[in-house]
C-alpha cells in the first residue's frame, strides 16, 4: 500500500471554508444576499403577504449553507471567470462567453440547486429566468462587461430554492396552527 509522504496531509473537506468561500465569491461577482432575497420576495409577496426581507435574507443564507448548492455556485462561478480569461477550449469558449441560447448547461448547473428543494423550486426558477427581475436583469446585461453566463441563472435557482423553502414551512406552521400531524419544518432543510 502507497504511503502518503509524510509532509503531506490527505484531503479532507474543509465544510466552513467552502461556505466562506461560496459568499465570499458570490460577493467578488457583485451579488448581495439582498439583491437574491428581493427576488424571494417577489416571488412569495402574493403568497404570504407578511413575508419580511429578513425571513427571505435568512431563507438564502439557509440555501446557501447546503453542500450541492455551494458546490454549484463556486463551479458555475469558476466556469464565469475562466470564459472572461479566455482559458476554456474555442467552441466551449464561444458559447458560453455569448451565453449561447441552445447551451443548456448553465441550466443544469442551476437545476441541480432547484432540485434539493422540489417541484415548486423548479417553477419558480422558469419564472425569474424568463422574467429576469432585479439583480438578473443587470447580470444578464452583456454591455456591462463581465461574463455571467452560469451565475445569472446561479442566482436565480438560489432564490427559488429559498422560495420554495419558505412555502414548504409556512405550509408547515397552518398545518401546526390547525393541530394537524405534520412531518415538521425539518423536511426541507
Amino acid at each position: 500500500m502507497e504511503q502518503q509522504p509524510k509532509d503531506k496531509l490527505p484531503y479532507s473537506l474543509n465544510s466552513k471554508k467552502v461556505a466562506d468561500a461560496t459568499r465570499m465569491w458570490l460577493q467578488k461577482r457583485g451579488v448581495t444576499m439582498e439583491e437574491i432575497a428581493e427576488l424571494v420576495l417577489l416571488l412569495q409577496k402574493k403568497y404570504y403577504p407578511e413575508l419580511t426581507m429578513e425571513e427571505c435574507i435568512h431563507n438564502v443564507e439557509q440555501v446557501l449553507s447546503k453542500r450541492e448548492v455551494q458546490n454549484a455556485v463556486l463551479t458555475g462561478i469558476q466556469l464565469d471567470i475562466l470564459a472572461e480569461q479566455e482559458l476554456l477550449i474555442p467552441e466551449l469558449q464561444d458559447m458560453i462567453s455569448h451565453d449561447e441560447g441552445l447551451y443548456g448547461v448553465d441550466e443544469i448547473l442551476a437545476f441541480s440547486i432547484v432540485n434539493v428543494y422540489g417541484s415548486i423550486g423548479f417553477t419558480n426558477y422558469g419564472y425569474v429566468d424568463k422574467l429576469k427581475p432585479g439583480v438578473l436583469e443587470r447580470l444578464n446585461d452583456k454591455s456591462l462587461g463581465p461574463c455571467n453566463t452560469f451565475l445569472d441563472d446561479i442566482v436565480g435557482a438560489v432564490a427559488a430554492s429559498a422560495s420554495s423553502r419558505i412555502a414548504h414551512r409556512k405550509q408547515t406552521e397552518r398545518e401546526q396552527e390547525r393541530g394537524e400531524d405534520t412531518l415538521g419544518p425539518d423536511i426541507v432543510r
